[in-house]
C-alpha cells in the first residue's frame, strides 16, 4: 500500500514540469510524514526558495530550518556541495585551495553532465548516513523538491551517467554510491506531479515512459494538481455569469480530456488535487494534506485507487 511505502522510503523525489505545484506537493508530503512522527528533511535547489513560503518560516539560505520537531527544510546550492566534497576528501588546506581555484575543476563542475544532480543526491545520502552538522538529528526520510526540467528522469539517471564516466576519485565514488541508492526500490521512490493541461500531461506521459524503459521503475503515484471542480447544473442569472459558467465548463472539459490522455499510459495510483482559491502558505498545505489523507484512506480500503 502507498501509505506503507511512504512510511518506509528513505528518499522521495518529487518531479514534474515547472509551474505544476511540485513544492506544494513536497510540503504536503512533508507534513504527512511529520504527522507520522518520521524525522523528515525537505531539500530544494531552486534559487527562489519556494518551500519557506508554504510553511511561513524564514528562508533557508543553506541552513537547516525547523518547521516542527519532525520536519526541517534546507536549500542546497549544487556547486557548493561539490566544493565541500573536495574539502572533505583532501583535508589539506593549500591542496583544497589549489583544486577549487583550478580552471579544470571549475569547468568540470560547471559543465559536466550530471555532476550537479549527482551532488545533490550525494548530499541527501550523506544526511541519511548520519554525516551532517552537529546538533541535528539524522532524518529518516528526505523529500527532494526537484527542479523543473523537461524530463525529470535526467535527474534520476545523472548519478549513473557520472559513475559510468568517472571511475575513481571522490566524485566517482559518490556517484557510484548514489546510483546504487537510487536503484534500490526499497529505499527510494518518485512522485510525479502534473496538471490536467496539454503540456504538463505530455511531459508526465514522457517521464513515466522514460522511467519504465530507462530505469525499469515506475512512480509511487502520480498527482494531477489544480483540477477545476465539476460544473454545477443550475443556470446563471446574468450574461457575465453565463460567460464565467461557459469558461468553467471549458476548463473542466480540458481537465477531463487530458486526464483521459494520461490514463492511456498510467493505470497506477492517481491523486487528484482540486484547484483551491488560496495563496501559498500553511493553510493551503493543510487543505491539500486533508485531500491526501482521504485518498490514502481510500487506497487502504480498496475504494477507488485513482481518485
Amino acid at each position: 500500500m502507498i501509505a506503507g511505502r511512504l512510511e518506509k522510503l528513505q528518499l522521495i523525489v518529487v518531479t514534474g514540469k515547472g509551474g505544476v505545484g511540485k513544492s506544494s506537493v513536497t510540503a504536503m508530503l512533508g507534513r504527512l510524514l511529520s504527522g507520522m512522527r518520521r524525522k523528515t528533511l525537505l531539500i530544494e535547489v531552486d534559487p527562489r526558495e519556494n518551500l519557506h513560503h508554504l510553511f511561513d518560516i524564514p528562508p533557508s539560505g543553506g541552513d537547516v530550518v525547523e518547521v516542527d520537531p519532525f520536519l526541517k527544510i534546507q536549500h542546497l546550492e549544487p556547486r557548493s556541495i561539490i566544493d565541500d566534497l573536495v574539502r572533505e576528501k583532501l583535508k589539506v588546506g593549500f591542496l583544497v585551495k589549489r583544486v577549487l581555484a583550478s580552471p579544470v575543476h571549475q569547468h568540470f563542475t560547471a559543465g559536466a553532465p550530471g555532476i550537479k544532480e549527482a551532488a545533490v543526491f550525494g548530499r541527501a545520502l550523506r544526511w541519511l548516513e548520519g554525516h551532517h552538522p552537529r546538533g541535528i538529528e539524522t532524518p529518516e526520510c528526505i523529500i527532494l523538491d526537484a527542479p523543473a526540467t523537461g524530463h525529470g528522469v535526467s535527474w534520476l539517471l545523472a548519478a549513473q551517467l557520472v559513475s559510468d564516466v568517472v571511475k575513481s576519485g571522490p566524485i566517482g565514488e559518490m556517484a557510484a554510491d548514489v546510483a546504487a541508492f537510487l536503484g534500490d526500490e526499497a529505499r527510494s521512490g518518485t512522485v510525479v506531479v502534473g496538471m490536467a493541461e496539454e503540456m504538463p500531461v505530455e511531459e508526465t506521459r514522457e517521464l513515466i515512459e522514460a522511467m519504465k524503459t530507462r530505469m525499469q521503475r515506475r512512480p509511487e503515484f502520480v498527482v494531477l494538481n489544480a483540477l477545476y471542480p465539476p460544473v454545477p447544473d443550475e443556470g446563471t442569472d446574468s450574461e457575465a455569469d453565463d460567460f464565467l459558467h461557459d469558461l468553467w465548463i471549458r476548463r473542466r472539459q480540458i481537465n477531463e480530456s487530458e486526464r483521459a490522455r494520461l490514463a492511456a499510459v498510467w493505470e497506477g495510483p492517481l491523486l487528484e488535487l482540486p484547484l483551491l482559491p488560496m495563496d501559498p502558505g500553511p493553510a493551503l498545505v493543510g487543505r491539500l494534506g486533508v485531500e491526501l489523507s482521504r485518498w490514502l484512506s481510500r487506497q487502504a480500503s480498496g475504494r477507488g485507487g485513482r481518485g
